[in-house]
This record gives structure tokens, sequence and C-alpha cells, in this order.
């Protein structure tokens, strides 16, 4: 057992958005075989009553408190810098003096970094100057901001592209220093390398998984859709269509307004019963505009497990986004049909057209979604077939092993790059 310092842009629980899930199962892992030092943020007041549940994890931590509004004012100081801005954002005075007086006070054996903004922390550690530093960039997130600068007009398209183009300057750099670092999945890693070839012996992928156990459907669990009673039978009054996710998050919005927008419609005309939940915390509100007759917008909810055990069919028009996506891995797991669009499906180890259905254009999601409620036997079989590969194909422990071998506390034994 060794002592680790683990930097996270985000605090890692609840596990309510895609990079909280990833964060908080690593912090899970390495706090079975290590002591945690965790220095992290919180960005939303509705998780400091999460504080106290992740410190049980660590030997010591961290936490600031982060603004966001005043971290975005902030940020666009690093305009008249070549800085990434990103890295403004999560620039904090505090942190950074206790990482320092860690790395003083207690014999680390190894660095983790989650995100590459919070490198910035440990940036001296690089080159082998310290102990080794791991770094988990999970998606190559300067690709993000290049993609969104394609969906926006001027100025926010500029703002984008400049912050990818920085971005990927930094990544580069540090990943050219690091012992290692890691991608989501292959698609990423090989993006990424096309782009930093001179990295190429130092990243590998470490895939995402799903809680299995967690996301299971159960008979009992109350529908919360509508019922009426049909033939003398409590039946579904509705065809509800799921998404979920953070709606704040801009991927999410622009996925939910283009289903609204452009499939929805066509939908209705064949299933008028057909209604679309967005559930999520944080609605913006061109999201909260969303609302109608034919669409609901739950904000946060206790328990997303009872709208994805009783949709018809859970849906991820996602048009930008990176990596894999864990609302698809926990839909599937929840052996529900998933309709996605090919950029997700293609992220992960599934069999398309069997365990889940890709859709290339609105044209093609709505000929996807009435083929499942056309014949709903092959759509529980195909909730069931995407049941058993994530079972199978995606449990924490064992893609999160992969970072083991570069932890291990003797350094004549750690893997070298």
């Amino acid at each position: 057992m060794g002592n680790l310092l683990y930097l996270v842009h985000r605090l890692p629980y609840p596990p309510n958005k895609g990079d909280k899930v990833r964060s908080y199962h690593l912090l899970k892992h390495l706090a079975k075989q290590h002591h945690v030092y965790l220095g992290t943020f919180v960005d939303d007041p509705a998780d400091e009553a999460y504080v106290e549940v992740v410190r049980q994890f660590c030997r010591d931590s961290h936490i600031a408190r982060l603004h966001p509004r005043i971290a975005k004012l902030r940020s666009l100081s690093g305009l008249l810098t070549q800085q990434a801005l990103g890295l403004r954002y999560y620039r904090n005075a505090g942190l950074r003096s206790w990482v320092r007086q860690i790395l003083v006070d207690q014999k680390i054996d190894a660095i983790v970094v989650f995100s590459s903004v919070m490198v910035q922390y440990v940036d001296e550690m690089l080159d082998g100057n310290g102990p080794p530093v791991l770094i988990d960039f999970v998606d190559v997130d300067s690709a993000k901001w290049t993609q969104y600068a394609t969906k926006h007009s001027w100025p926010m398209s500029w703002l984008y592209g400049r912050e990818g183009e920085r971005l990927l300057g930094y990544e580069r750099q540090v990943a050219a220093r690091a012992q290692h670092s890691f991608f989501v999945t292959e698609n990423e890693t090989t993006l990424f390398l096309k782009m930093a070839p001179e990295c190429a012996k130092r990243v590998t992928s470490m895939s995402n998984g799903v809680d299995a156990d967690y996301f299971s459907p159960d008979p009992a669990r109350i529908s919360p859709f509508s019922l009426a009673v049909i033939r003398e039978q409590l039946q579904p009054a509705e065809i509800p269509l799921v998404f979920t996710g953070a709606m704040d998050y801009w991927p999410n919005i622009d996925a939910t307004i283009w289903f609204v927008s452009d499939i929805l419609p066509a939908l209705r005309k064949m299933w008028p019963q057909a209604r679309f939940y967005i559930v999520g915390r944080s609605p913006s509100p061109s999201v909260l505009a969303l609302a109608s007759d034919s669409v609901v917008v739950t904000g946060t909810v206790p328990d997303i497990r009872p709208y994805l055990q009783h949709a018809a069919v859970v849906v991820a028009p996602l048009r930008v986004a990176r990596g894999i996506q864990n609302k698809l891995l926990e839909a599937m797991a929840m052996a529900r049909p998933v309709v996605a669009t090919s950029s997700c499906v293609d992220a992960i180890d599934v069999h398309n057209g069997t365990e889940i259905l890709s859709a290339g254009d609105a044209h093609d999601f709505v000929d996807k979604i009435d083929t499942l409620l056309n014949a709903p036997a092959w759509a529980a079989l195909v909730g069931q077939s995407g049941r058993q590969r994530v079972v199978s194909s995606y449990s924490w422990p064992a893609h999160l092993s992969e970072i083991d071998r570069y932890l291990d506390v003797n350094p004549s034994e750690r893997v070298s790059a």
C-alpha cells in the first residue's frame, strides 16, 4: 500500500454525470489499495452534502469551493496569454498551497491526475522530478472545444477554436512529460496520437464501466410515467422516450433540442402517445423552453432508474460527444433498448443491431425507434442482450486495473514508458 495524491477537477460524488461517475469509481479503486490524498473542487452547492462521503475514502483532502461565474470571469484573463482558459478557470491558491504541503509532509508514491486542467498543480513533478505522474485525460478535451467551434457563430466560434488550439498544445506538452496517460477509448487514444505522435509510448486506453448490480431491473420498481386502465388492466397511457444527463452541459442541450425539433414531430405522427422525457439536473433555459404536452423536463430526480427501467426506448441523440457515454451503459444495464448516434455507438464494444441501435441522422432515429415500438418482443430482446454485454464487458474493476501496474510503490518495479 502506498500514498497517492489524487487531483480531480470536480468532487467525485455523487456519480450523477459522466466525469463524476468515472472519477468516483477511480477514487474507490485507488482507496482499496492505497492511502489517498485528494485535492478537488465543489462547483455545485448541492454537492456540499456529499463532502463527508468523499472524505471517507481519503487519508486527507482539500476541497476548494469554485463559483462558476467568478471562475469564468477569471478565466478570461487567459486571453492576454497563450494559455488555455480552462487552466485559469481551475486555478486556486489554497489548493496549490495544500498540494505543495502534502508533497513536503507525506511520502507520496504516485500522483494521479483526473482531467488535464489539474496537471498545473504538479507541473514541476513532471520529467521525473518527483513521484510519477499519471494523467487520466478521459477524453480529448481539446477536440471537444474545436467541435464546439463548428456549431457556433462568431465570436463564440473564435473563442472555442482558440481554446481547442491552446488546450491541445497543453495536452501534448504534459502527456509527453508524464509517466503515463490514459483515454477512455481506443478511438480517443488514436485521435490524440494522430495529433501528438511523440506520445505514442506513453498513452493507452482505460475504459469506463458500469455498476450492473445497481443499474439492474427490479419488478418492484414503480413507473414514473402516466398509467391508465385499458381493457380492465393498468397499462401505460403514454409511450415514454427517455434521455438522461446533466442538462446544463451543452452537448446534452444540443441533443435534446435536435430531438424535439427534428425527430419527435415525425414520431408523433406515427405514435401520438409518444412523450419525450428529459431527465437530469440543472436544465438550462433553452431546455426548460422545450416543455410541452409532448415533452417533459424533470430537472433533478432522486433516482433515474425508474425512468430508464420503464422507458419504451432510451435515446442518446448526441451530435457532439467524446468517448464512452455512461448514459448508454446505464440504460443497457437496465435492459432497455437504446437508440444512439453512430459516434456514441462506435465508442463502445457492442454489437450494433442486436445490443444497441445506431442512427446516422434524424430520419434514421425515427425509423429505428418506430421499428422498436412496432416489435416490443424484439425490443425486449435488444434490451436483454445489451444488459448481458454490459455485465460481461463493462465491470469497473476489470477496466480500472489497467492503472495498477503504474502504481507499484517500489520504484525499481515501476513500468517505464
